[in-house]
C-alpha cells in the first residue's frame, strides 16, 4: 500500500473515532492533511509527524514510545498544552473507547503501518535511570542528584521564582504570583520550625540556598547547607554572599551522613524523596544523631497513597516507572503512614502533619506554563529533548497532584524526650500576623 493510501486509510478512521466518541480535538498528518478537513491554524490538535510515529505506537504502545516521539518532536500538540489536550480529551475510559470503535475499520486502516518501519530518532532509549544505583552511597547519590540537578542553573531559572526554590509553593491565595507563594512557604517552614535568633539551622538537601538565606536574614539564625549539585552549590554560594550572610551561612558539598556537628533544628525539603526506600533506616538515623535533644525536625516529601500491603505498594506504576527512568534516578516515594511510622521507629515524637497536595499541583501547574512561556530559551540552553521532557514532567506531576494520585506533606517532629515537648499550645503562632 502506497503511503497515500496509508494516510488516506488513517483520516478515515481518525474521521470515525472524532464522531463516534465526540471529539473536541483535531489532528494534523505528516503529509500536511489534517481530520477534520476544515481544521484551523490555531485549533488544538496533535500532530504526527511520520508515519514511522504511528507503526511504533502500533508495536509498543507504552509510555516509553510515547515519551520518545513527544521529546523528538514526532508527536506534538498544536495549537494549545497537554492541558488543554486532557481537559478536552473523551470522557470515556480507555477500555470503553476501545470497545465502542469500529474492529474491522480499525483494523483495516493500521495494519498497513505494521510493514512501515518506526523511523527515528530515539533519543530517550539509553536512558534508564530506573537501573540506576540506590544503595545510600555517597557516590551513587552524587550521581542521582547531579544527573536531574546539574542540568543548567539557567534552565531553573526560566521557570522557578526569584529566589529559585524548587520544591511544592504554599498559597495563602490562589490568585498568589509563583515568588510570593514561594516566600510564604520558606517563611510558614521558618514559623513551623520556630526558629530563634541564634539557633542553628541545618537544610538538607539546601538546593540553591533559599531557605537558609530566608532564615538567616529574617530569623537570625546561623545556617548550614548541604547539597550534592555541584551547580546549585555554586549558584548557592554567590546567593549567599550576594545577601551579605556569609558569615551565618556556611555551605558544603557533601552528603549529609557525613556531617558530625549537632543542630537545634533541621529542614529536609523535597530532598527525601532521592533516599530510597531501603536507605530510610539509616537516614532517619542520620537526621536524630545531627539534632539536639527536643529539636525540631520538618519534613517535607512527597508521598504515593498507602495500598493493602506492602507487596501491592511495592508495584510501581508505569508512570512512576518512567519518572524515574528519566527524570529521578535512584528515587522511591514511601506513603505518609511509613514516614510517621519510621520517625517513631528512629526517635522522633511526631506533632503534626499537612498536607500540601493542591499547593503543589499548583505550584508545577505555574512552572510548566513559565517555562513553556520561555520554550525558545530554554531549548537554547538545554535543547529541546530535554526542555520537552521537562515539560511533559511538571504538566504529568501537576495533574498528578490534582487528581490525588500523588501528595505531599509537612511533617513536624522532635528529637523525643521525656515530659513536655516545649511547643506551643495550639497552632495560632503559625498564623500570627
Amino acid at each position: 500500500m502506497s503511503a497515500t493510501n496509508r494516510a488516506a486509510g488513517l483520516r478515515r478512521l481518525l474521521a470515525h473515532a472524532r464522531e463516534t466518541l465526540d471529539m473536541e480535538i483535531g489532528f494534523a498528518l505528516w503529509d500536511g492533511s489534517t481530520m477534520p478537513e476544515t481544521l484551523g491554524p490555531n485549533a488544538l490538535a496533535i500532530r504526527i509527524a511520520d508515519e514511522g510515529a504511528v507503526a511504533a505506537l502500533l508495536r509498543r504502545p507504552n509510555l516509553d514510545t510515547l515519551a520518545n516521539l513527544w521529546v523528538s518532536e514526532r508527536l506534538d500538540i498544536q495549537g494549545g498544552t497537554i492541558f488543554d489536550l486532557v481537559a478536552r480529551r473523551p470522557k470515556v475510559r480507555s477500555r470503553a473507547l476501545l470497545k465502542s470503535l469500529d474492529k474491522s475499520a480499525a483494523l483495516r486502516a493500521l495494519l498497513p503501518f505494521l510493514f512501515v518501519g518506526r523511523g527515528g530518532p530515539w533519543p530517550l532509549e539509553t536512558v534508564r535511570g530506573d537501573k540506576a544505583t540506590a544503595d545510600g552511597s555517597a557516590a551513587a547519590n552524587q550521581s542521582n542528584v547531579s544527573y536531574h540537578y546539574d542540568v543548567s542553573d539557567d534552565f531553573y531559572k526560566l521557570f522557578l521564582d526569584n529566589s529559585m526554590v524548587y520544591s511544592c509553593a504554599y498559597f495563602t491565595d490562589w490568585g498568589n504570583t509563583i515568588d510570593q507563594a514561594q516566600y510564604d512557604k520558606l517563611d510558614m517552614i521558618c514559623r513551623k520550625l520556630r526558629l530563634k535568633p541564634g539557633e542553628t539551622l541545618l537544610d538538607i538537601g539546601c538546593g540553591w540556598g533559599a531557605l537558609a538565606i530566608h532564615a538567616a536574614k529574617h530569623y537570625g539564625v546561623r545556617a548550614t547547607g548541604v547539597t550534592l549539585s555541584k551547580e546549585q552549590f555554586a549558584t548557592a554560594s554567590e546567593r549567599v554572599a550576594q545577601a551579605g550572610l556569609s558569615d551565618r551561612i556556611t555551605l558544603q558539598l557533601r552528603d549529609y551522613a557525613s556531617l558530625d556537628e549537632r543542630f537545634d533544628k533541621i529542614s529536609s525539603i523535597g530532598m527525601f524523596e532521592h533516599v530510597g526506600i531501603a536507605n530510610h533506616a539509616r537516614y532517619f538515623q542520620a537526621v536524630n544523631r545531627l539534632l539536639n535533644p527536643g529539636g525540631l525536625y520538618l519534613h517535607h516529601a512527597i508521598a504515593r497513597p498507602a495500598k493493602r500491603d506492602d507487596r501491592t505498594f511495592a508495584r510501581r506504576p508505569k508512570e512512576y516507572a518512567a519518572l524515574l527512568r528519566y527524570i529521578f534516578p535512584g528515587g522511591e516515594l514511601d506513603h505518609i503512614g511509613m514516614s510517621v511510622a519510621n520517625l517513631q521507629r528512629y526517635g522522633f515524637e511526631v506533632h503534626d502533619v499537612e498536607g500540601w497536595r493542591e499547593h503543589y499541583g499548583r505550584t508545577c501547574r505555574l512552572w510548566h506554563d513559565r517555562l513553556i512561556a520561555r520554550y525558545a530559551e530554554a531549548c537554547t540552553e538545554i535543547g529541546s529533548v530535554k526542555t520537552r521532557l521537562w515539560l511533559v514532567y511538571l504538566a504529568g506531576c501537576a495533574l498528578a497532584f490534582e487528581r490525588n494520585t500523588v501528595g505531599i506533606y509537612q511533617t513536624l517532629a522532635s528529637k523525643r524526650v521525656r515530659g513536655p515537648a516545649t511547643l506551643p499550645q495550639t497552632r495560632a503562632d503559625l498564623y500570627a500576623p
